[in-house]
């Protein structure tokens, strides 16, 4: 398991396990917040085709599918 600070996470970089479409790259555009400022979803932005994706934070915790930073 990745272990990730929330709050730290806008402008990461992440790489996907299993790359669709030529997307393997991503990184965090935004931080989601909720009505008490905890993040709980992120936006990536894959670098190859610039396509937005959200998913829940917690998700990049899976290391079986994300590794932090471009590898």
């Amino acid at each position: 398991m990745n272990t990730i600070n929330p709050n730290k996470l806008h402008h990461s970089k992440w790489t996907s396990i299993t790359p669709r479409n030529k997307e393997k790259h991503f990184i965090v555009t935004k931080l989601l917040r909720d009505e008490n400022e905890n993040v709980v979803d992120v936006v990536l932005e894959a670098v190859h085709s610039h396509r937005e994706t959200t998913l829940a934070w917690q998700a990049l915790k899976d290391d079986s599918t994300w590794k932090m930073g471009w590898k």
